[in-house]
């Protein structure tokens, strides 16, 4: 009889921005497909439906479900729902987050307003989510795991986005205390860093340049997000047991190289020279 390496057949998973087509749904699909039941949570229904729909048309256990994941009210009607959901709760992922273009500017335009949205949109939506899912957890007595992904700009240098590189630098800190809080009860929590990858957010600002990234990654190529999604489910089954408190990085090497900033400290990701000379003025 083949071994079940997962662990999550019978476990209920949360993953909190499942329905942006990027990493978030390449992880609900994933993880659903490795035996697990996922409450796939994102702030619009009608991403749920394009991005969600179809994985949940094949058969996956996927329970859709639309709220706002950065307020009370949201946290607790995912959590309701985890709850009426057949199987025991056992894992989240935090994948809510990102920064919109006009969030990279130089560090002296920052505004209060720029930091604060930024600290709430990515640090404090996965903190808080966490919380939760923590509290019910240690409140039932189960074990579980905990993942939030962060950015390898929160592991090294982020220019002219600050705000957003020091939010994911923090998640990283608050992943490694509460895996120490939470280690004695069984429950563990890590972390995911990726690299450049190819989703409908990036596609924003980033373009199709292989000789760039031929150059700058490693590996060569920018990451998919299935690839990121592979890593995530690792960081939440039983075949990471014994690892808690840690961010890995899944860049294609590009933090070995780190090669990606041109003369001005721009990314040479960066796609449109008027965006570019815009963000440093």
């Amino acid at each position: 009889m083949a071994h079940d390496f997962f662990g999550l057949d019978g476990r209920v998973v949360i993953v909190s921005g499942a329905g942006g087509g990027g990493i978030g749904t390449a992880v609900t699909g994933l993880t659903a497909r490795a035996g697990a039941t996922v409450v796939a949570v994102s702030r619009s229904r009608a991403n749920l439906d394009e991005h969600v729909g179809p994985l949940v048309k094949e058969g996956l256990p996927i329970v859709p479900v639309a709220a706002d994941a950065s307020t009370d009210e949201g946290i607790a009607a995912v959590l309701e729902q985890a709850g009426r959901t057949p199987g025991d709760l056992y894992g989240l992922v935090n994948v809510a987050g990102g920064a919109a273009p006009a969030t990279w500017m130089p560090s002296t335009r920052v505004t209060r307003e720029d930091w604060r949205a930024l600290f709430a949109q990515n640090l404090e939506t996965a903190f808080f989510m966490s919380r939760a899912v923590a509290a019910e957890l240690k409140a039932r007595g189960r074990p579980g795991s905990i993942v939030s992904i962060s950015s390898i700009s929160g592991a090294n240098t982020a220019p002219f986005h600050i705000a957003y590189g020091t939010a994911k630098a923090a998640i990283e800190a608050a992943t490694r205390t509460m895996a120490v809080e939470l280690a004695l009860d069984g429950v563990r929590v890590n972390a995911v860093a990726p690299g450049v990858t190819a989703t409908p957010a990036s596609g924003a600002y980033v373009d199709e340049d292989p000789d760039r990234d031929r150059r700058a990654i490693a590996m060569g190529r920018r990451g998919r997000p299935e690839e990121q999604a592979g890593a995530i489910l690792f960081l939440l089954s039983e075949l990471s047991s014994y690892i808690t408190g840690q961010t890995i990085l899944v860049d294609g090497g590009l933090n070995l190289k780190w090669t990606h900033l041109g003369a001005d400290n721009t990314s040479l990701f960066l796609k449109d020279e008027a965006f570019r000379a815009a963000i440093t003025r």
